[in-house]
């Protein structure tokens, strides 16, 4: 996914990492180079607690920032669209690679909650 900020100038990108177990994400500056990777968790239950995305450098295991479905309550969740993220980075990163941050919190929404979310709709109608 191409982040743009304004629109029409490119900031970076988002890039999915094939792995069969964990969703990965490689954050890229303008030029398509590797800055950070985002690392989900293994399975993604959801009930009751937040969903978390680790945000780490290229080499290293230690997290340096955090994407975070935040859990709203059983009624909110069940019966509203609405989702709660939080974003956490370190304070010296560059601007860019936030606006790339934020991209990715959007990315993450769309393919892990809003397309499921509007599947079950459809099979709740169909049924």
């Amino acid at each position: 996914m191409e982040v743009q900020s304004p629109p029409g100038h490119t900031v970076g990108y988002v890039v999915q990492s094939w792995n069969p177990f964990v969703p990965k994400y490689s954050l890229l500056t303008e030029t398509r180079e590797p800055v950070l990777k985002v690392v989900g968790p293994c399975v993604m239950s959801g009930c009751c607690g937040d969903i978390n995305f680790q945000v780490k450098p290229l080499c290293e295991s230690r997290s340096v920032g955090l994407i975070s479905k935040q859990w709203s309550g059983l009624p909110k969740e069940i019966f509203t669209d609405a989702d709660n993220f939080g974003i956490q980075f370190p304070k010296d990163l560059d601007v860019k690679m936030k606006a790339v941050l934020l991209g990715a919190c959007f990315l993450l929404d769309y393919v892990f909650f809003e397309r499921s979310r509007a599947k079950l709709e459809r099979q709740t109608v169909i049924s």
